[in-house]
């Protein structure tokens, strides 16, 4: 029978990795996409204190992509562990087809009704574009992850994703930072699905890049390097050196390097997967373990709070709260988030959107509460 990984049979180093990742992608969302305009990233800073101009790099050089591209890259990870589970019950496409539709709807909802930074319905794209590719061997694997990228580099020179002018995107964002923080619920929305081609242009630029990083987890998932971590510590170490190295030369000689973001992800994974088998970091990395099995829910969450703390059916703060502040609160969220995930999977199984989400897939309830 089809059924989904248990508590028991999870790897908690890889839960760990992805909890952290989720604090990225919640530090970059908060002050690039919530607290501003997204698109004000293309215009320059509008920061006028030293303290925020600080935390914006810092965020720019340390978060911003690489958190994104671990995720993915865990994404895949996940995919090939449901693929060999779901393959004993001779239909794995099925059930991970169901598992994409169902992702794919609840991230519209996210998209549509809730915030239109969402990254769910763009992954559930990509897992339907990637189903076919769970066949191919380790080598092809290589490859195709190896194209994708190559793709995503010089995608720019092959083809043209539509965008527009400084002008228009200066009084795009000024229309933004006056509805977003002043406007109610209907014209939020509304002004919310207006930006939604924009977005795309962004989301069509990067999708081969989250293929790739899909294809390369799972890819990883293959090797069994993530099953037996800790028998690999000093390649993993060297491996983690060298890729952050690679990433941070190139980010220096190229501000916008395309690849030094994935460089820097497979980096930071990297290390951090040595410090959670490490007997002396493990303990410093546990906490994050419960908020990387909750992932699904903690991400909505912060979509639903700091949607009300920036809109102006809440508390307005759009284009008026500094990056220091929000920086601040990202950490306040995230705490929480760690503190809660804990609490609930001491009494459950999974997180209630993980919940819903297998039992949608499976066409069943699935059991929620813990057996002592």
């Amino acid at each position: 029978m089809a059924s989904p990984v248990a508590p028991n049979e999870r790897i908690e180093a890889v839960d760990a990795v992805r909890g952290v990742a989720l604090f990225g992608v919640l530090i970059v969302n908060l002050l690039t996409e919530f607290r501003v305009s997204i698109f004000q990233q293309f215009l320059g800073s509008t920061a006028s204190v030293d303290a925020d101009r600080l935390v914006e790099r810092i965020v720019s050089v340390g978060f911003e992509s690489k958190a994104f591209c671990l995720f993915s890259l865990l994404f895949g990870v996940g995919l090939a562990i449901q693929f060999d589970r779901l393959f004993a019950t001779s239909r794995p496409f099925y059930w991970l087809a169901r598992r994409f539709a169902v992702l794919l709807a609840l991230g519209l909802v996210h998209l549509l009704l809730v915030w239109n930074g969402d990254i769910l319905t763009e992954y559930a794209l990509a897992g339907f574009v990637v189903l076919p590719l769970l066949l191919l061997r380790r080598a092809a694997l290589i490859v195709v992850a190896a194209s994708l990228l190559v793709l995503y580099a010089v995608g720019p020179v092959l083809y043209s994703v539509p965008w527009p002018d400084s002008a228009t995107l200066q009084a795009h964002v000024a229309s933004a930072n006056r509805v977003y923080s002043t406007g109610n619920l209907a014209e939020v929305w509304r002004f919310s699905l207006g930006e939604l081609p924009l977005l795309a242009s962004l989301h069509l630029w990067v999708f081969p890049r989250t293929l790739a990083l899909f294809v390369f987890g799972i890819l990883l998932w293959r090797t069994g390097f993530l099953k037996r971590a800790a028998e690999f510590t000093p390649p993993t170490i060297l491996a983690a050196m060298l890729a952050i190295a690679a990433g941070a030369a190139l980010s220096a000689m190229r501000d916008n390097d395309f690849l030094a973001p994935v460089l820097l992800a497979l980096g930071y994974g990297a290390a951090l997967l040595v410090l959670a088998e490490h007997p002396l970091t493990r303990r410093l990395l546990s906490p994050f373990a419960p908020v990387g099995r909750m992932a699904f829910t903690n991400y909505l969450l912060q979509s639903i709070m700091f949607s009300f703390v920036f809109f102006g059916y809440g508390l307005g703060q759009f284009g008026r709260m500094g990056a220091t502040a929000a920086f601040a609160l990202g950490v306040a969220v995230y705490a929480g988030q760690v503190t809660f995930s804990q609490w609930w999977l001491r009494r459950y199984r999974f997180g209630p959107v993980e919940w819903l989400w297998r039992t949608l897939m499976y066409g069943a309830p699935q059991p929620m509460a813990r057996v002592a």
